[in-house]
């Protein structure tokens, strides 16, 4: 993985997940504007997805190949189910939800990058 996008996917979804509590503490509905920095998250997760996939067709292996792949595919996930629920049930503690799922992103994106570099536990 490239370590230098990883931290630009983290901080994203990071700052992201930030507007979301705020905007949940002043009792707003997600609203397009927020939704909108889902979908830039969202893609950057692609990107990631793509730089992972180039990287695993130019021969590099991580430290354990199927956890990469669960956490790298997992990671595409997350946001999508966030939304529809967030969606499905506009509320304030929709706008939370958001907020929690942006705060896996890092987590996850971590965890991606652990695995790569060897850590297979």
């Amino acid at each position: 993985m490239i370590f230098g996008f990883a931290v630009t996917v983290a901080v994203a979804a990071t700052l992201v997940a930030l507007w979301s509590f705020f905007q949940t503490a002043r009792n707003r509905l997600p609203d397009n504007p927020l939704l909108i920095a889902l979908g830039v998250v969202e893609l950057l997760l692609v990107v990631q997805l793509v730089i992972g996939i180039v990287l695993l067709a130019g021969g590099a292996r991580p430290g354990s190949l199927a956890t990469y792949l669960a956490y790298l595919i997992g990671c595409l996930v997350v946001l999508p189910v966030g939304a529809a629920w967030a969606l499905a049930e506009r509320s304030r503690s929709s706008t939370a939800v958001l907020g929690i799922a942006c705060l896996a992103i890092p987590v996850m994106v971590l965890r991606l990058n652990e695995v790569w570099s060897g850590a297979t536990a």
